[in-house]
């Protein structure tokens, strides 16, 4: 039933994007890190788990928000105040990483080793990508039913067989958390949270979000921004609630024997064992199965709307999730322990200027010099390559950093950036000259797609 062009009131489209953007973001990493977190940190898996949660929830949230709320209302207004092409490159580096790269290959790999492998011991990697990428595809190749599959049957059963781990580790903890030597909580929150991909991922999954909104009939810059963030504050929700408990999961086999040493999806299959006995690995296929598959789809989703805005069509959607489903196959056979350790670099550099520049897109209407968010952003991503490469005594000097312990070396060079940013502004005549280039450069786009 359509009320003013509306298929669904604003209060179901928020409920159901929510839990959309909630599975699409609930994938792989979601459901291995925070348990290794909670196992490494012990007694403090609180602490450990507020960093998780900023580096996480807090900052996905945040960049979902400030695509919306910005003054531009769009992602453009997020990522330009390094400049326009440079602020694309960034964000065509972060969709890279959510897509063929890192998080979809992801998917299948996970899937694989935590639970297909156990309960099919024949079926080879390559055969089981295969029908794992075939099926994200038929389900993807429709953008505008992306997010009602999700939200309406995958979800549920999702937050189904979660619920029942996490309060089965709840009532009956298999142990109690103990103190981790060495341990550095913060840190490890931080590190593991940079890992889930959905922190940097939030400024373009907002494009998944606000195709979903005028799919279902929301056109107003009012009304869209009103769908977007309330299904981001939902999706977020959910996402701390898991979080937590997986967290704490973890650190109940902090002291327990056989659970050292384990890397993160064993960790998980272990934990899932204990608390579930032979019902375990069946459980635990149908939560990895349902949180991959929906990551899988909902990322190649974001990647074609994605590079089909960027090209104004000329990369077409579905041609664009073809080929991001047939990269992730053939990266998905390296095993998930080297996607793991490739992401690891390659995230503690991108993350930092996307954070700096969420920030100055949700002030931009009190900070209005574009410089300060501008410069502050090369500032830490200057910082964040000399932490995360080796480059001898620059990256001495950045591990001098207050806050490098906890992974935030870049902190302080980003404060520096902005505040030398602040002195910087525009002339009134060069906006004039880049706003004449713009024009120029518009009209001869349009003139190309007339011709």
């Amino acid at each position: 039933m359509q009320k003013n062009g509306k298929t669904r009131s604003k209060r179901s489209a928020i409920i159901i994007m929510g839990l959309a953007l909630f599975a699409t973001q609930f994938g792989a990493g979601n459901l291995i890190f925070p348990p290794f977190l909670g196992r490494d940190t012990g007694s403090s898996w609180f602490i450990g788990f507020i960093g998780f949660f900023l580096m996480d929830v807090g900052l996905a949230v945040a960049a979902i928000i400030s695509v919306v709320a910005n003054k531009k209302g769009t992602m453009d207004g997020v990522t330009e105040k390094m400049g326009k092409i440079p602020g694309k490159i960034m964000v065509t580096a972060i969709i890279v990483c959510l897509g063929p790269l890192i998080a979809i290959p992801r998917t299948a790999a996970t899937t694989y080793e935590m639970g297909i492998k156990e309960l099919i011991p024949g079926l080879p990697l390559w055969l089981f990508g295969l029908i794992f990428y075939g099926i994200s595809l038929l389900l993807v190749i429709r953008p505008a039913k992306v997010v009602d599959i999700i939200g309406n049957y995958l979800t549920p059963i999702l937050l189904a067989v979660m619920v029942l781990l996490i309060i089965s580790g709840i009532i009956h903890p298999i142990d109690t958390a103990s103190v981790v030597d060495g341990a550095k909580p913060l840190n490890a929150g931080i590190v593991n949270g940079y890992q889930t991909l959905d922190g940097i991922g939030g400024v373009p999954q907002a494009l998944m979000m606000i195709t979903a909104a005028a799919a279902y009939g929301f056109t107003s810059k009012e009304d869209i921004r009103d769908t977007v963030a309330g299904s981001a504050l939902i999706s977020g929700t959910l996402l701390a609630l898991v979080y937590g408990g997986l967290t704490y999961l973890g650190a109940t086999v902090s002291g327990v024997a056989g659970a050292e040493g384990l890397d993160q999806a064993p960790l998980l299959m272990f934990i899932t064992d204990k608390l579930l006995g032979s019902m375990g690995a069946i459980a635990l296929t149908i939560i990895v199965l349902m949180a991959c598959l929906t990551t899988s789809i909902g990322l190649s989703s974001v990647v074609g709307d994605y590079f089909q805005t960027l090209s104004n069509g000329k990369l077409q959607y579905k041609k664009t999730v073809i080929t991001v489903i047939v990269m992730s196959y053939a990266l998905s056979n390296f095993g998930l322990t080297n996607i793991i350790k490739l992401a690891g670099p390659i995230l503690g550099i991108l993350y930092p200027p996307m954070i700096v520049l969420v920030v100055f897109a949700l002030l931009d209407r009190v900070v209005t010099n574009n410089m300060v968010a501008g410069v502050g952003a090369y500032f830490a991503l200057a910082a964040s390559l000399m932490g995360n490469l080796p480059m001898g005594g620059l990256s001495d000097f950045i591990g001098k950093m207050p806050f490098a312990a906890d992974g935030l070396g870049w902190i302080v060079p980003a404060l520096v950036g902005c505040i030398i940013g602040a002195f910087i502004r525009k002339s009134d005549k060069m906006e004039v000259v880049g706003e004449k280039i713009r024009e120029s450069m518009d009209e001869n786009t349009q003139a190309e797609s007339d011709n």
